[in-house]
């Protein structure tokens, strides 16, 4: 009986539409920002509720000094998400709004002054002249609008104790919450507790008690511990809640301990992030341990326990296998996430489904890299020493192997890459490389040896920017195709990749002392397809990316533009 009705309730959760597992009801997302050879592009939101039929209008008023309207033209432009506006003059204001003719979700609206010299990105001013380290998306406050929580500063510290690794913290990191417009909400002060690193201030922005306003979560701890040396060794450890829209900590349990890890290194290893376990209700997952020993603890929306695991109670060996990221996915297509940490993935129940027991992966990414194939695939990229198999990609269901790098690989490092880049072969393509040695390595989706480099970046952060199928690149501070020329500079550190706003294009998110930038493509598309974020892989990418080194995001296997 329980066996029916388990199969039963999966049948009806993957009939339901991506949004009833993303965690946000938004709101059309609508963009405007001058083209630089003339004209004002806008870009708005698909959303995965909107009939096939939906088309969309767009009425532009001009406004004078006062802001008041005093001229109205109506354009109807079909069901694509994006026009170009080229009859504008320099120097007027316009107040631009969008209706959906068949949809009852009510109409946005951007204004915009046509400026001499336009700058191709949207900005937010900080509260000061720092930098950001990471930023996470979330609607805070239910009004249908992301909201954007920063860590500030650029700082980091890693928990390694080889000289130029460890570092003591010059000030303690902050969680700063802005809306779109600079309005700062919020700030949280992590406190000395919390070393300025990755690996101590893990935090993820999403609705997981079911609001329909986003909490943040992040680790806690109390007062100042530090010893004389500045490392944070003893002291009580906290997960804590903190209310979307005001950032006061409405609730606290106990993070996991440090026992039975064998050195500092070693247990200042924590990640957060969030899981359908059920594939129903969002649940909190924290982790700690990578190296050695990995301990799990999965939380409801009350943050009671749910299940705990450690990698010892395994037969199998699962210590050791954790990646730089904590990936929740339906790798079983049974409906409920699974969570991958690295080369192991841990079922919905608690219990080890499978382990590749190759140690320590640096490139980790979950993604239909073989659409005609069904499910999911993971391609690896391993730290750890291999004789074969330094990089491969495996069946995400069952950890089978699909195909493996031949040669023997020392150290291969960072985050690397997954993403169809070449128009001219199917699937998608993976790149990683030595750390040590000038190479890199470019395979085909199912293995086959592309192209081999030296000196290029070892992590270029994929997204779709120009309007067609193959992915673009951010390398650096500029975005172009694979082996291409630049498409767009950018000026200032790149934190983050995701689909924030507009169309289904992806947003380019960079640090400038000051000011959070956000770029924003303004090139025309015939494509249309829903928001990524309403894509559940996409949307659990996403809230992963505060916790742990950056990871691009992947949508699913039916959901590729």
């Amino acid at each position: 009986m329980r066996r029916v009705s388990l199969i039963v309730l999966a049948a009806f959760w993957l009939s339901m539409p991506a949004s009833a597992r993303a965690g946000e009801a938004l709101d059309r997302g609508l963009v405007a920002l001058q083209q630089t050879g003339g004209g004002v592009f806008l870009s708005w939101r698909r959303l995965a509720t909107d009939p096939a039929s939906t088309e969309f209008d767009l009425v532009r008023c001009e406004l004078d000094e006062r802001g008041l309207p005093r001229a109205a033209v109506s354009r109807r432009v079909g069901g694509r998400t994006c026009f170009v506006d080229a009859d504008v003059r320099p120097g007027a204001r316009y107040r631009y709004s969008l209706y959906a003719r068949n949809h009852a979700l009510p109409g946005a609206s951007v204004e915009i002054t046509v400026q001499d010299k336009p700058r191709p990105w949207l900005s937010i001013p900080l509260a000061g002249a720092y930098e950001v380290k990471s930023v996470g998306v979330g609607d805070l406050d239910g009004d249908g609008q992301l909201e954007f929580v920063i860590k500030q500063p650029d700082f980091n510290t890693d928990p390694y104790q080889k000289p130029g690794y460890w570092k003591r913290s010059e000030t303690t990191y902050t969680l700063e919450a802005y809306k779109l417009d600079g309005t700062l909400l919020w700030t949280y002060d992590m406190g000395w507790a919390i070393e300025a690193g990755t690996w101590y201030s893990p935090y993820v922005v999403y609705d997981v008690d079911g609001d329909g306003r986003a909490e943040v979560y992040c680790k806690a701890g109390e007062g100042d511990p530090r010893e004389d040396s500045g490392l944070v060794t003893s002291g009580p450890e906290y997960l804590v809640k903190l209310d979307g829209r005001t950032g006061r900590i409405t609730a606290r349990t106990d993070w996991l301990t440090r026992d039975g890890f064998a050195e500092y290194n070693r247990y200042q290893r924590n990640f957060l992030t969030v899981a359908y376990l059920d594939g129903e209700h969002p649940c909190l997952v924290m982790q700690r341990g990578t190296y050695n020993l990995i301990k799990i603890r999965a939380m409801n929306r009350d943050l009671t326990t749910l299940w705990e695991w450690q990698s010892t109670q395994e037969q199998e060996r699962h210590s050791g296998q954790g990646s730089h990221d904590l990936i929740a996915a339906d790798v079983d297509g049974d409906g409920r996430d699974e969570l991958v940490i690295g080369a192991a993935v841990i079922d919905d129940n608690g219990r080890g489904l499978w382990t590749l027991a190759k140690g320590h992966p640096d490139a980790c990414h979950v993604a239909d890299v073989l659409p005609d194939r069904p499910g999911l695939e993971i391609f690896y990229g391993f730290e750890t020493k291999q004789e074969t198999g330094g990089l491969c990609l495996v069946d995400a269901r069952t950890g089978e192997m699909l195909w493996a790098h031949s040669e023997p690989t020392r150290h291969v490092h960072s985050q690397g890459m997954a993403a169809d880049v070449l128009a001219d072969s199917p699937g998608m393509e993976v790149y990683a490389g030595e750390r040590d040695l000038p190479i890199r390595w470019l395979y085909s989706a199912d293995g086959r040896l592309l192209r081999a480099y030296e000196q290029e970046s070892l992590s270029p952060r994929p997204l779709w920017w120009d309007g067609d199928r193959i992915h673009e690149v951010c390398v650096e501070e500029s975005i172009r195709r694979w082996e291409g020329p630049s498409l767009l500079d950018l000026d200032g550190r790149v934190v983050a990749v995701l689909d924030a706003l507009g169309d289904w294009r992806e947003e380019v998110f960079v640090s400038a002392p000051g000011e959070l930038r956000i770029f924003t493509t303004t090139i025309p598309t015939d494509v249309v397809r829903p928001c990524l974020l309403e894509d559940h892989l996409y949307r659990m990418h996403v809230a992963s990316q505060t916790s742990g080194y950056y990871s691009g995001a992947h949508v699913g296997a039916t959901d590729r533009p």
